[in-house]
């Protein structure tokens, strides 16, 4: 029998008394860990997680029946009891850590499965779980290809049942979920209809026909519930409200902080940061346009804007084309690579295990840029991918311009960094070496996105401060432009759940005041109302690694190396920030 499995029986028959506060705790968090992924076959297969209790989790689908639902909902709520029977100041830095997270996930747990209940309401979870899903094992390889193209095969036989939980689930939705359910819905059609069926082994075909027939038919018919009758239900609202939003936010950020405070200072700091924009814009100005004089007719706003962003708009125009965009950002991978190692920003990965790919396209809906889609924490030899969302050949060239002005040249860069080196993969690479185990899972399923977005943002940074691209006042402005953007998420994700902000008030926040463009503006409001409390991790993130990076300089003095102190924090996996500093002051 597992050893998982072992504590959880003994943890549910009671038999941990007399057991220290750490002892019992440590045998809580890795039930936990096991017991929640076990709820997520798919989530669990990309973890790495393939069998619990004697259940092959491969082969699985998720199970949204309201009876399992209501499962969910009772151990979450029998877990808070028991963690309420802990006292974290009896448990060391490291378990207090855990600790955190724990209860940051049962509280997010509970407010989605008895309040918000985004499985009646939201049909894009149905379609990005199914798409992972079979996605998973066509790409990662952790076990032979004939075993995985069984397991795909598996899932395939289930869909039609995964597909009547849905449809009898949703009760009403948005218009945009809807919409964007219906675009990912078809990707994942493509991808049963075409990607997987090219590659199936030949001794599988048959099974896999029979399997992609009956699978590819409910998925038809799941595309004209969602075109016909789910559209006419929209009255669902994607505004959270200052009430729930509130607490989402409060477990999502972990960061002692609170929308309203958060949403002044994001509001300050942007004029902050446009001032400083607009100084290192006049010389590039200057160069580009001399007889404007920088506009002394104008003043305020108005200048800054003018200036700013006739500077922008220059730097914009070195870019590449649609046809050339995945292998740009494949060269820029490795000269981010090359540099971090001349360097020595931090220690980078010893596996060769990432790969740039396209955007599965039943995630394009919210990943409308790219992504990063880490290795299995508990096989993390197995792949990692940086995803990059293509520019679509049926785009008017309009469309296709705004795309390549805004991820130009200097920004498809910053974006590479963000997401791959030394950005998410490299943080995700040193998690996955956090020991022992049900603590991995935990700080890399369940960890805290601060962290994670805020690591991404500084690291961004610290790779200009070291010179990346020798201190280029484009790259700089670009980078002032990349702060403006994070400011405007914060703004924009608390104004629009608590606030009512219209979409033009939003489009005018990012194109007037953060200089983005149209394209970049209207796949960021759609993002803001696919998702809640997501976009100000990056903003809460990085102001909280400076800070605790600066705490850290200050402890150590003249001891203090910088790359050491990337090596340290990543090393702890991804903790709340608040509990970082505390564990790199630990002895």
């Amino acid at each position: 029998m597992p050893r998982h499995r072992v504590l959880f029986l003994l943890i549910v028959l009671g038999s941990g008394c007399g057991r220290r506060p750490g002892g019992e705790f440590t045998a809580m968090s890795e039930e936990f860990v096991y017991t929640t992924l076990s709820f997520s076959p798919t989530t669990a297969t990309a973890a790495g997680l393939h069998e619990y209790q004697g259940k092959r989790l491969d082969g699985m689908l998720d199970d949204f029946s309201p009876a399992w639902l209501d499962r969910q909902r009772h151990y979450y709520e029998q877990f808070q009891s028991r963690l309420a029977g802990i006292q974290p100041a009896a448990l060391d830095p490291q378990q207090r850590a855990d600790y955190s997270i724990l209860q940051d996930q049962v509280e997010l747990a509970l407010l989605d499965l008895k309040e918000l209940q985004t499985a009646f309401h939201n049909p894009t979870i149905y379609v990005e779980t199914l798409g992972n899903s079979l996605f998973v094992p066509f790409v990662l390889e952790y076990a032979p290809k004939h075993e995985r193209f069984l397991h795909i095969i598996a899932r395939l036989q289930k869909v039609p049942l995964f597909v009547d939980q849905a449809s009898n689930n949703l009760t009403s939705s948005p218009a945009l979920w809807t919409q964007v359910a219906m675009e990912e819905n078809e990707g994942t059609i493509g991808l049963v209809d075409k990607a997987i069926r090219a590659a199936v082994p030949d001794e599988l075909k048959n099974d896999y026909e029979n399997a992609a027939r009956t699978a590819l038919h409910s998925l038809e018919k799941f595309q004209n519930y969602l075109k016909g009758s789910l559209s006419e239900r929209d009255q669902a609202d994607w505004r959270l409200g200052g009430a729930r939003y509130a607490r989402k936010f409060r477990y999502t950020l972990d960061a002692g902080v609170q929308p309203e405070n958060t949403l002044q200072q994001a509001e300050r700091e942007l004029q902050s940061v446009r001032g400083r924009m607009f100084e290192l814009a006049l010389p590039i100005h200057r160069s580009i346009a001399a007889g404007h004089k920088d506009h002394p007719e104008l003043a305020g706003a108005e200048r800054e804007n003018r200036v700013i962003g006739e500077a922008l708009e220059h730097i914009a125009l070195r870019h590449g084309t649609a046809a050339s965009y995945m292998e740009d950002a494949r060269g820029d991978l490795e000269e981010a690579r090359q540099f971090v190692a001349s360097r020595h920003v931090l220690t980078l990965p010893p596996r060769a295990n990432l790969q740039v790919i396209e955007t599965p396209e039943f995630m394009r809906g919210i990943y409308a840029v790219g992504g990063f889609d880490p290795a299995p924490a508990l096989e993390p030899q197995l792949g990692a991918f940086y995803w990059v969302t293509p520019i679509p050949k049926e785009w008017p060239e309009a469309r296709v311009q705004s795309k390549l002005r805004e991820y130009n040249f200097y920004k498809l860069k910053l974006l590479t960094i963000h997401e791959a080196i030394p950005g998410h993969y490299v943080q995700a690479e040193f998690a996955n070496a956090v020991e022992p185990r049900p603590r991995r899972l935990l700080r890399a399923v369940f960890g805290n996105g601060p962290y994670v977005e805020g690591w991404a943002q500084y690291a961004t940074q610290a790779m200009l401060d070291a010179g990346f691209l020798d201190h280029s006042p484009e790259m700089q402005l670009t980078f002032l432009k990349e702060e403006l953007r994070v400011l405007a998420n914060a703004i924009l994700d608390i104004r629009l759940h608590t606030l009512d902000m219209t979409d033009q008030e939003a489009l005018d926040l990012m194109q007037d005041q953060t200089f983005q463009e149209k394209e970049e503006a209207t796949a960021k409001l759609r993002r803001a109302k696919l998702s809640s409390c997501q976009l100000p991790t990056y903003y809460v993130g990085w102001r909280a690694w400076n800070r605790v990076r600066d705490e850290y300089r200050q402890a150590r003095g003249g001891a203090f190396s910088l790359s050491d102190f990337h090596d340290r924090a990543l090393r702890q996996g991804a903790v709340p920030l608040s509990a970082l500093g505390q564990l790199l002051q630990a002895p």
